[in-house]
């Protein structure tokens, strides 16, 4: 189920207002969206930021929310990152009178700043007092006593829209343990940085793990909104149950919209740069090579001390979000691609030219690649040296089947 937002005389005038400006021929900043024929205010607004569509849902009811650090209601400037200022969804919720009981936090935690893969604690939030129930720990799914007593769990995370960044398994554990106790979901949409295409191999289910746990492509092209619907509406819960859920959607929002995260959703992609470079660099997360993880400039460059000496080099060492990068503290020869052309489809280069760089290739897949390729058919490629051509034909069928399943589920163009 989606929300609209409510039609208004007060809409309608603002409506009627920049009509009337485009009628005398004046210049109307800020508005390439349109709405019935009338330019509308083409600001792109989060589902969070429209608390006028579901503070009456919340109301008098006892509320968890799942949030990191990204789940903010905010004021944007034309860039969407100009001036901005903001709130985290729980201190407004709170602010509102809304009952917020308890939270639970994904991988990284709460504040988002743990490395991958490692294990969160419980604990207690210091502004608010309130428990945070760990979702990236022995279990990463909320339990009948963690849910007991509340009456509806809100979702607002923002994902990047690749399939081995943990979120969506996260919301695939949400919507199962609500249903399984007849608690209903509200996701506060957010939009995916990487909605202007759909790649890579579809994952085969005998491979699915946390880092991926559903049947699409490494890059699906659709908002954690819709992906929550498409877990709905083909079941792919436990025993085909299915969720009591309802998106609050973007507005001003299409998949091929820019949108620069104000904050960064994790502590190893930074910028718009390394969120484009992801989903390629992401493959090297099973293997010998260093995607940047240690520097600065994480899923921005590769490298390992065994490639063959060049100009470009860099140190790993321990930081935020990587207290153990591979190769720490040995001098790496590898790629800068800071300045590298936006992409729009998995670059499979990057993956390929490691490999022929590595000196011992029996040693460059680790145990993980095939979960982050959801296959075993890409290292055996890589292997036997196909082209990236030859590799992307094997992925059409899959891709084209994907789409058709994705399309029953968009909520934007």
């Amino acid at each position: 189920m989606i929300f609209k937002p409510f039609k208004s005389t007060y809409l309608f005038l603002f409506l009627l207002l920049n009509f009337q400006l485009i009628s005398c021929g004046q210049k109307v900043q800020n508005s390439k969206f349109k709405v019935q024929g009338f330019v509308k205010d083409s600001v792109l607004k989060t589902g969070a930021e429209q608390t006028s569509l579901y503070l009456d849902v919340l109301k008098g009811k006892n509320v968890a929310v799942v949030a990191n650090q990204t789940s903010v209601i905010g004021k944007r400037g034309k860039s969407n990152v100009e001036s901005w200022e903001y709130t985290h969804i729980v201190d407004s919720l709170l602010s509102l009178n809304i009952k917020v009981k308890k939270v639970f936090s994904p991988e990284h935690g709460f504040r988002g700043k743990a490395d991958a893969a490692e294990l969160i604690k419980d604990g207690f939030d210091a502004k608010t007092g309130l428990p945070i129930l760990s979702l990236h720990g022995r279990s990463k799914k909320p339990s009948t006593a963690q849910l007991k007593g509340i009456d509806v769990v809100v979702f607002d995370i923002q994902d990047v829209g690749v399939r081995f960044y943990t979120y969506i398994s996260t919301l695939h554990y949400v919507m199962e343990a609500c249903a399984e106790n007849g608690i209903p979901v509200l996701i506060l949409d957010r939009p995916n940085p990487n909605a202007h295409y759909i790649d890579g191999p579809v994952l085969e289910m005998e491979h699915s793990s946390f880092v991926g746990k559903h049947a699409v492509p490494v890059v699906y092209g659709m908002t954690i909104g819709e992906f929550g619907q498409m877990i709905n509406g083909k079941k792919l819960l436990k025993n085909n149950i299915q969720c009591d859920l309802k998106v609050i959607p973007l507005e001003n929002y299409t998949h091929n919209s820019t949108y620069s995260l104000p904050i960064k959703s994790s502590p190893n992609l930074p910028n718009d740069k390394s969120i484009n470079l992801y989903p390629s660099l992401g493959f090297f997360e099973g293997t010998t090579i260093n995607a940047g993880r240690g520097t600065e400039f994480q899923f921005q460059r590769y490298g390992a001390p065994f490639f063959k000496k060049n100009d470009f080099s860099y140190t790993p060492l321990a930081n935020e979000g990587a207290k153990y990068p591979k190769h720490k503290n040995n001098l790496c020869y590898g790629v800068d691609l800071r300045n590298y052309k936006h992409l729009s489809k998995i670059d499979l280069s990057f993956l390929m030219n490691a490999y022929k760089q590595t000196p011992k290739t029996e040693k460059f897949f680790g145990s993980t690649f095939t979960i982050h390729a959801g296959n075993k058919k890409l290292q055996e490629q890589i292997e036997q040296g196909l082209s990236e051509k030859e590799i992307r034909k094997t992925w059409a069928k899959g891709l084209e089947e994907f789409k058709k399943i994705r399309k029953q589920y968009l909520i934007y163009e």
